[in-house]
């Protein structure tokens, strides 16, 4: 392998032209030329023996040796980026924090992390996305993200923060229409408001190891779209319980799963930095962890 320090322009113009798409994007950003971060990248191919992207006089496609280049070489320009606040102290925290978190759990934390979080730092940046979608941390350039679920997160570093409840839920005009489940079989033959991803519904898995892939007339991919199914009586839902407390505890929804032994979700930040996690984004973190422990159902 040879030695990329001898090519760290190449290396920076190659991931922020990873990150925003073009060299032109790139250029942009480093105050270049798109043809200077063009050839950076060509030196840096020559170096590593590889095409890193495939061109084309409509769009950069990474390849396979690019995405692995990028996957190694992105959080250490990252953690080189907080060189300067290392070397200032906490008291000079700035820089940017750039997180993704599912649109649902963000009515508990965005308040808290504008009211309390961010006066305490002002020259921060917050960069705040608020999507259910699986963000690409890497190449979408994210500090953290805050996600539900155990789905395999390759070589990014995960911290658990809690474990969510979930729950069956549905209105009352629908129980009294169809009754609750005593059973996964009878929880299957039920109408669901679905949570499907790119069009494909997720399965719905119980504690015992039994599943289904639930049917129904509504298709949602996001929690919130679902809790407002299930509140008008198109389908029941599998929800965070955090989100649907207040429903619960006022009529709107119904728990129709007691009988049913459903898992918990652990809820975790992702990560790319090792040990080297910029002061700001540890105490980000930190933050937040402390804030799950606030809220019924985590």
């Amino acid at each position: 392998m040879p030695n990329l320090l001898h090519e760290t322009p190449g290396l920076i113009a190659f991931v922020r032209t990873v990150e925003t798409g073009s060299f032109s994007a790139a250029a942009k950003i480093l105050k270049t030329s798109p043809s200077a971060v063009s050839k950076g990248v060509g030196r840096l191919e020559a170096l590593v023996s590889a095409r890193l992207f495939l061109r084309s006089t409509r769009a950069l496609t990474l390849t396979s040796e690019g995405q692995k280049l990028f996957e190694k070489v992105a959080p250490i320009l990252r953690q080189l980026d907080t060189s300067d606040e290392i070397a200032s102290g906490e008291d000079a925290w700035g820089g940017r924090i750039r997180f993704s978190m599912p649109s649902e759990l963000a009515r508990f934390f965005t308040t808290p992390i504008f009211r309390d979080f961010a006066p305490l730092f002002p020259a921060l940046k917050l960069e705040v996305s608020l999507t259910d979608r699986k963000v690409d941390l890497i190449k979408e350039d994210y500090d953290v993200v805050f996600r539900v679920g155990g789905s395999s997160q390759g070589n990014l570093k995960v911290r658990k923060l809690a474990d969510v409840e979930m729950v069956v839920v549905a209105s009352p005009s629908y129980v009294e229409k169809h009754g609750k489940p005593r059973s996964v079989e009878e929880a299957s033959r039920l109408p669901f408001a679905r949570y499907a991803v790119n069009g494909n519904p997720r399965p719905i898995v119980f504690l015992g190891g039994e599943q289904f892939v639930p049917e129904g007339r509504v298709d949602c991919d996001t929690g919130q779209a679902l809790r407002a199914a299930a509140i008008h009586g198109l389908g029941a839902a599998l929800l965070m319980r955090c989100v649907v407390q207040d429903e619960l505890n006022d009529g709107r929804l119904v728990n129709i799963s007691p009988q049913l032994r459903l898992p918990t979700e652990p809820l975790s930040v992702i990560h790319a930095f090792d040990s080297m996690m910029p002061g700001r984004v540890r105490r980000f973190c930190d933050f937040i962890a402390e804030l799950t422990k606030t809220i019924p159902g985590l």
